[in-house]
């Protein structure tokens, strides 16, 4: 039977022991552990506030109340033994997740513990499933899906894919699978099925809401909220692959100063250094790095640069960090996990003596060269093979650990800025987990393609992401692999993706423009190249003017920009959003994966089909819409067909009165 610990419920038998515990307002923490007992973590749960809850108890059943959460557990009776069957309702009956029975005669476990070597569990946790819901979020997926139902999802971190184990669903809830384990999940229309390949226990959480937001709010206060976006980094940034010396980073600075375009943040890309792992400047590129970052100041212009957690065998901190065990380690085999540029190992920064080492690296080489911005690249990480099985980590086996890797990652930067006293912090960053929005990560999408295709799936990734609780986000306008700024249908992709960069968190140009062109050191080694010219002006004279003109819409958004960071940090809504979680009434809202809301006033309708000049949107109902390229009025709940000649992407006000501080 239960036993009342505080004010959790505990089921032990001979073989399980289950905790259902309440964490937050209107939520619960389920753990369940097999031959052991339960362990503070891992996980992204922060400790809650005590929430008063009251508990009733029969023979065959129990229920935990929290809020307008029920958490009932049923004893089912089996042939070997009783097994509680745990099920999530509202205090007036709904039920919104229930646990598979155990009650016939295929002896199925919701639960289920398969033993491995060495102590550890390859889990299965099995929900029924109501064919009615429609599931969002869940982090980044390269897909045109909104609807996440009867989608296979894996549950490992790579390059595009960021897995975000939070989702909310059209039931009222939302659920996080607090469990950093290689693994992945079904979302059937039969059951609902998370996997686990090796770990120590189940974790998971839930909590109930009436609408989306207040979901989302819930959720942020379980994991963190994100710090308000400093103001530095809601303008334009500019990034190619790559600016490779000082010259060349000085050069483009003063083009935009002398230009009059205002410029927020520019990118020093990766390969300043010698060898992967140095963490300093090659000074035969860089001879005066403090000098750099003054002038860029001096004109207005933050720089970021460029951190990779690989560790060449060539890098002069190499022996170091292995002699003193700050690296990732294979479990058999020579000590290799990427080959990019040599061989390289990778800093482990899920232990603590390892964030404080390269944070030390980090103050002597960057931010006293007057450095406070970062773009943490490579941070899945970037395993040449990702044999999971054959790695382990301060905090355990990668196959039980590895998702939580960037948070971490991101958690060195943002705990070494803070500790020095900064406090406008922005960590660019290519992956992420449940919780890493309180540590200022700034999330992009990835190496994509500069293709309509990869163009499209960017807009329903950013809109996954901000509902699974990262509320900054950004894309490589144009996209990342190819792209000549001189070919006259890319010129018109990349216009495309420029506007829909204006209408994101974060309004960042980068990418691999061809050709491609090699470099060489004064000793005559190959060293990465750089792409071809990637600013504005790159692109001809008529993407120039479109692009300056968005450039100034940007910033003529700044007061609304802060309004909705404002919103993010602290109520955790995302800044990118789906048509739904603003009009959760209207049934047409669900399903749009190519429109969205850019904070509660602008609907965004990006124009992302070749050679297309028109396109349909739909118009939540309940209020007018103004559309700002003309000024005409529409009604909402119907779709219209919009005309998009190049220079306009379809923007609408909330409302047919509301003044916005810019047109189209």
């Amino acid at each position: 039977m239960f036993e009342t610990e505080g004010n959790s419920l505990v089921f032990r038998d001979e073989k399980e022991t289950v905790r259902i515990e309440p964490w937050g307002k209107n939520s619960f923490r389920v753990r369940s552990t097999y031959l052991g007992d339960i362990c503070p973590g891992p996980g992204a749960l922060i400790e809650p506030e005590v929430v008063e809850v009251s508990v009733q108890q029969s023979t065959e059943c129990v229920e935990i109340k929290n809020g307008r959460l029920i958490a009932r557990a049923v004893l089912r009776k089996p042939w070997d033994g009783s097994y509680p069957q745990i099920e999530f309702l509202t205090e007036e009956g709904q039920i919104l997740l229930q646990e598979l029975s155990f009650a016939n005669a295929q002896r199925r476990r919701a639960r289920q513990f398969d033993a491995q070597p060495g102590g550890s569990f390859h889990l299965r946790a099995t929900f029924l499933s109501d064919p009615s819901e429609k599931i969002y979020g869940m982090g980044q997926y390269q897909q045109e899906i909104m609807n996440l139902k009867g989608c296979n999802l894996d549950l490992e971190q790579r390059n595009t894919q960021v897995s975000v184990p939070f989702y909310i669903s059209t039931l009222g809830y939302g659920f996080l699978w607090n469990n950093p384990a290689i693994g992945m999940v079904h979302f059937g229309t039969n059951t609902t099925e998370w996997e686990a390949h090796s770990t120590k226990q189940l974790d998971y959480w839930i909590t109930a809401g009436n609408t989306p937001a207040e979901i989302e709010q819930q959720y942020a206060d379980a994991t963190g909220h994100v710090p308000m976006m400093p103001e530095w980094g809601m303008g334009f940034w500019q990034c190619k692959l790559r600016y490779w010396n000082q010259e060349q980073v000085l050069n483009i600075a003063r083009e935009y100063q002398q230009r009059g375009i205002p410029l927020d943040v520019l990118v020093v890309d990766y390969f300043h250094w010698k060898k992967c792992g140095d963490w300093r400047f090659d000074p035969e590129y860089f001879p005066d790095p403090g000098a750099m970052v003054r002038e860029l100041h001096e004109m207005g212009i933050e720089t970021m640069v460029s951190f990779w957690p690989q560790v060449s065998w060539q890098s002069e901190n190499y022996e170091e960090m292995r002699d003193q065990g700050l690296l990732i380690r294979n479990h058999s085999g020579v000590d290799v996990q990427s080959i990019f540029h040599g061989n390289n190992v990778l800093a482990d920064p899920m232990n603590p003596r390892t964030r404080q080492y390269v944070w030390n690296k980090c103050r002597e080489n960057y931010t006293s060269k007057g450095i406070r911005a970062f773009w943490l690249d490579e941070s899945e990480p970037g395993y040449t093979n990702y044999g999971f099985d054959n790695m382990s980590s301060y905090a355990g086996p990668l196959l039980e650990v590895s998702n939580e890797y960037p948070k971490e990652y991101a958690r060195i930067f943002y705990e070494g800025l803070k500790a020095d006293g900064q406090d406008d912090i922005i960590n660019l960053i290519r992956c992420a987990w449940a919780g890493s929005q309180k540590y200022a990560t700034l999330v992009w999408s990835g190496d994509i393609f500069s293709s309509y295709v990869d163009f499209r799936r960017q807009i329903c990734a950013g809109i996954q992401i901000g509902l699974a609780g990262i509320p900054w986000w950004t894309t490589d306008i144009g996209g990342f692999f190819g792209g000549d700024p001189t070919d006259e249908s890319f010129r018109k992709l990349f216009v495309r993706w420029f506007q829909f960069g204006t209408f994101c968190p974060v309004m960042r140009l980068h990418g691999r423009r061809e050709p491609y062109v090699d470099l060489f050191n004064k000793a005559g080694e190959l060293i990465e190249g750089t792409g071809a010219d990637n600013e504005i002006w790159s692109y001809g004279d008529e993407v120039y003017d479109i692009c300056r003109k968005y450039i100034d819409i940007r910033e003529s958004m700044r007061p609304y920009l802060r309004r909705i960071m404002q919103e993010a940090h602290e109520t955790g809504a995302p800044v990118i959003r789906a048509l739904f979680f603003e009009f959760p009434e209207d049934e047409k809202a669900y399903d749009r994966a190519d429109e969205y809301m850019f904070g509660p006033d602008l609907l965004v309708a990006p124009v992302c089909y070749e050679n297309s000049y028109e396109r349909e949107v739909y118009l939540p109902k309940g209020t007018l819409w103004k559309l700002l390229s003309t000024g005409e009025v529409f009604e909402g709940g119907r779709e219209y067909l919009v005309k998009a000649p190049l220079e306009v992407i379809p923007v609408f006000t909330r409302g047919a009165d509301l003044a916005c501080g810019f047109t189209i």
